[in-house]
């Protein structure tokens, strides 16, 4: 199912197209920055409701918001003073968050009108853009290709890209998710669980500086599921110059294993995260502040959210010991994360 969502103020119209499952899941996602404006799930008894934030109309989407929904580009992730080499030319990206160049510029990928391809709906979702040499500051001509399938249990994203000069290449998705649907709760009490044993020291700009610490012990430690609101508040210098959660874990190698897992327990919906990235970036919305007005008519608080952006580390053009986030001229850059909601847990 197709529709128009809206018109941007150059007159174009934005789609949204619908992927549906005979379970009953459903996925709505724009031509417009490859925005999931909903994601509908069960609870244990069969009752569907929306577990990712965003709004009811477009023109919220075209104004500045907290990439909610959005496909991420040309690179995730803070990129330091915007400037980084390739093959030891320099490269100079616009600063968009103080001195950094952060999630693609002013105007990302999240902000492009993408090509759709529907003729698989309602299973499937094919969205293409071109980035023009020079887009935001990124060297090379950019064909990226991201595909929505909706399985049986499950939305799946493969993301591929190719160019014509060497660049740097980092997507993600930035769904912002609360499993207990629209009711104006935060996520503190959500459970959590990440299969990592290291975050990435950040500097007081929220940098990488290169160092790997042990989650063990501290605040990160979510190898064994615990709630998110346990130790947020707990007077770590680290989560106090975030306002919460926005760090980078480094992921164990995929295999059968989900990544992260997240369970919301009055209504028993869980959330798996498959993905072949090496790090995900978690957000717990902390600078949401009521302001913003969201789905009907929700105000969205601090923590209203948690953002799982599966990716490359942040600042990786700029750090050779991170895996690389170069692409050259016959690569393709591959990627595939899977949100996965199993069947719901009994509630406690």
């Amino acid at each position: 199912m197709t529709r128009v969502f809206g018109e941007l103020p150059d007159g174009r119209p934005i789609t949204e197209f619908t992927l549906t499952n005979p379970a009953g899941m459903r996925a709505r996602i724009l031509d417009y920055g490859g925005i999931v404006t909903e994601l509908s799930v069960p609870d244990q008894h069969g009752n569907l409701a929306d577990v990712v934030l965003g709004f009811d109309q477009l023109q919220p989407y075209t104004e500045r918001h907290p990439y909610f929904g959005a496909i991420i580009g040309r690179c995730a992730g803070r990129i330091a003073h915007g400037r980084c080499t390739i093959d030891g030319a320099e490269i100079t990206l616009v600063t968009n968050n103080g001195d950094n160049h952060l999630h693609g510029g002013f105007t990302g990928f999240d902000r492009a009108v993408w090509s759709a391809d529907s003729t698989e709906l309602p299973a499937r979702l094919l969205l293409n853009h071109v980035s023009p040499e020079g887009d935001e500051g990124y060297p090379g001509t950019l064909s990226v290709g991201v595909t929505y399938m909706l399985t049986e249990d499950a939305l799946s994203i493969e993301y591929a890209a190719n160019t014509d000069k060497p660049t740097i290449v980092n997507l993600a998705q930035h769904s912002y998710f609360n499993l207990s649907g629209q009711d104006d709760t935060d996520v503190l009490r959500h459970e959590l669980q990440i299969r990592s044993d290291e975050i990435l020291e950040l500097d007081e700009n929220s940098i990488p500086t290169g160092a790997l610490l042990p989650v063990a012990g501290t605040p990160f430690d979510f190898r064994q599921a615990r709630q998110i609101g346990r130790d947020i508040d707990a007077g770590d210098s680290r989560l106090a110059n975030a306002g919460g959660y926005d760090h980078n874990w480094v992921l164990a190698e995929a295999g059968e294993e989900a990544t992260v897992v997240l369970v919301e327990p009055v209504s028993g919906r869980r959330l798996e995260v498959y993905t072949t990235q090496p790090g995900i970036q978690v957000y717990t919305a902390n600078d949401l502040d009521g302001s913003i007005e969201g789905k009907g008519g929700s105000r969205y608080e601090k923590h209203a959210g948690v953002a799982l952006e599966t990716q490359h580390f942040p600042d990786s053009p700029n750090r050779p010991e991170f895996p690389s986030t170069v692409l050259r001229p016959g690569e393709t850059f591959r990627s595939r994360t899977v949100y996965r909601f199993p069947s719901p847990v009994k509630p406690r």
